[in-house]
């Protein structure tokens, strides 16, 4: 009687502690705090802080960064850089939700005509004159310009002139504007002149750069590229090596770029891109690198984190697969599996984010979508599964595309429940409270910021990655997520 009764107390204390019977599989807290008066505090500092940047002049900017690495560059918010016209924290939200539904829209029309297999035959044609010769293409690439928010301070051409470029991990082709202008638009720092850089050459048409543009066109055996964009920004010229110098020091020589005579659109100060895309024309590939990683600071601040090439993933970082599309070379996609919400599962479909063989679906890492963009289904489960964890907060009206909020103004911490993206692999991320919780005026208001896509494509955004440094290897196809390592 008493194995018996042993027996059943073992068995008892096995179901208790048994996964199989509970909901939550989860390792990490159910729940996460969020500071208000902290995050509100931020909204009010920023504009404070950008009156006393107006006085800094963009050449006092210069480098302001050192690292030991050979290839690293220092990053910027757009904030830290350009400013903004805005008045108020909620004016600044709205100028950059509407960025950014303008910036998946770009993603998603590029990712439509890659699956589809349309081409410029297909579409009707975009025309523009550089000295009287003209390109034609509708190829999209992957950002708007005016989308951009971060920035990084490099040099082109020997000697080098030091420029603001938009860093984007969905674009490929690397350009700036160049002098003589047909039409540029204006930008922060001198318009680059290719006569004062011994280290400037045009390519010719059949070199195998040239022959990887999308649009290119061959005028006196030289390459001319255009890259044109969701939003009407374009830029046109001819396409070139020069000699792109980090941190003020090393400099990597023959890089592919385009040096744009005729650009147009909402380029905000920057002088042009680097695309970090997984294409044959991206930086990354171009200089063979077998990993980079950035860490995108807090887009309300002006501290300065690093772009790094060829390092490795830090310790303890949470991995995922990385998978590529053979449609679309460009996009970086993760295998998301699934999401939790205070540590449950959300019953989504196994198909909702996964890359299928025709290239539609699946789920990119993107740095220049700022809110994490999922299928419909996907979002309303999410949504209705955080609403039931933040009953205690009292909701609020919709702002833009959040159709979520909360009036926190009288809260001093709340809990809220913890969002975990689920990988292929078995690992978790979970999220801090402020990378999904996030304010959109000084007067307290808070909205999930996730929202839903009627896309096939889901895309994991900058937001969300804020305070995280992410590192592509490229070399063992994984994607890492490390806290707190900017």
């Amino acid at each position: 009687m008493a194995n018996l009764s042993y027996i059943l107390c073992f068995f008892f204390a096995l179901c208790l502690t048994s996964p199989v019977l509970s909901r939550v599989i989860s390792e990490n807290p159910r729940t996460t705090s969020l500071d208000i008066p902290s995050s509100i505090h931020k909204t009010l500092t920023v504009f404070s802080s950008l009156d006393s940047q107006a006085e800094k002049s963009v050449e006092s900017q210069k480098w302001g960064f050192s690292s030991p690495s050979a290839f690293s560059l220092p990053l910027h918010s757009r904030l830290a850089v350009r400013g903004t016209s805005e008045r108020d924290y909620k004016s600044l939200t709205l100028a950059r939700l509407e960025r950014d539904s303008a910036r998946v829209q770009s993603l998603q029309t590029r990712l439509d005509l890659a699956v589809n297999g349309i081409t410029k035959a297909d579409l009707k044609p975009m025309e523009m004159e550089v000295e009287d010769e003209k390109l034609e293409g509708p190829i999209i690439s992957g950002t708007s310009q005016g989308s951009g928010e971060y920035f990084s301070r490099v040099g082109i051409g020997h000697p080098p002139s030091e420029v603001y470029m938009v860093l984007d991990t969905g674009s490929d082709v690397n350009w700036l504007q160049c002098a003589p202008c047909a039409d540029c638009y204006q930008q922060a720092d001198p318009i680059f002149d290719p006569v004062k850089s011994s280290t400037y050459s045009p390519l010719s048409c059949d070199t195998k750069q040239c022959q990887s543009l999308d649009v290119s066109e061959c005028r006196n055996n030289t390459c001319m590229y255009e890259v044109s964009y969701g939003d009407g920004s374009y830029t046109v010229g001819d396409f070139v090596t020069e000699s792109v110098t980090f941190g003020g020091s090393a400099a990597v020589d023959n890089v592919a770029i385009g040096c744009g005579h005729s650009n147009e659109g909402l380029f905000i100060g920057a002088a042009g891109l680097i695309g970090l895309g997984g294409g044959a024309l991206s930086f990354p590939s171009q200089i063979k690198a077998s990993s980079f990683s950035y860490c995108l600071v807090d887009r309300d601040s002006d501290s300065t984190s690093t772009l790094e090439f060829d390092s490795a993933t830090p310790p303890g970082a949470v991995t995922a697969p990385l998978i590529r599309n053979s449609k679309l070379d460009t996009f970086y996609y993760v295998e998301l599996t699934g999401l939790s919400v205070a540590g449950n599962m959300l019953p989504i479909s196994t198909s909702a984010l996964k890359l299928d063989d025709n290239g539609d679906g699946g789920v990119i890492v993107d740095s220049g979508t700022a809110v994490t963009r999922l299928q419909t289904d996907v979002y309303n489960s999410l949504r209705d599964e955080f609403v039931k964890g933040t009953r205690h907060l009292p909701s609020t009206n919709g702002v833009a595309l959040f159709d979520t909020c909360f009036d926190l103004s009288k809260k001093k911490t709340v809990d809220v429940p913890t969002v975990s993206f689920h990988f292929s692999n078995g690992k978790e991320l979970a999220l801090p409270a402020k990378n999904y919780l996030i304010p959109v005026d000084s007067s307290g208001t808070f909205c999930l910021a996730f929202a839903p896509t009627s896309s096939s494509l889901s895309i994991i955004g900058n937001v969300q990655q804020q305070g995280t440094r992410v590192t592509f290897d490229l070399a063992n196809s994984l994607i890492g997520f490390s806290s707190n390592k900017c």
